[in-house]
């Protein structure tokens, strides 16, 4: 089995300035089970004791799957601008 950092590895990703999804602090620190950490395949979300949750957008897939698990209303997600964000599968 190939495992995720490795399939990763193949991917292209051009930054925005800005991160395209925005967490509000506030909300993650009441969160009972920060389910985002578990959740997202590219790992991009990680514990902060102050803050909740730290976010790095720049391994971000695009999948969508943070804004479904999270039930905190937490997060505010857009599509990054037009030719920012990950290409798949490049070898």
């Amino acid at each position: 089995m190939v495992n995720v950092s490795v399939r990763l590895r193949h991917n292209r990703y051009r930054l925005d300035r800005e991160a395209h999804i925005l967490v509000n602090s506030e909300e993650c620190l009441n969160c009972p089970h920060r389910a985002c950490l578990t959740a997202c395949p590219a790992q991009c979300y990680l514990p902060h004791a102050e803050d909740g949750v730290a976010f790095n957008y720049e391994a971000c897939l695009e999948c969508g799957t943070c804004l479904l698990i999270c039930d905190q209303g937490a997060l505010i997600w857009r599509y990054p601008r037009g030719g920012c964000g990950v290409s798949f599968r490049f070898s």
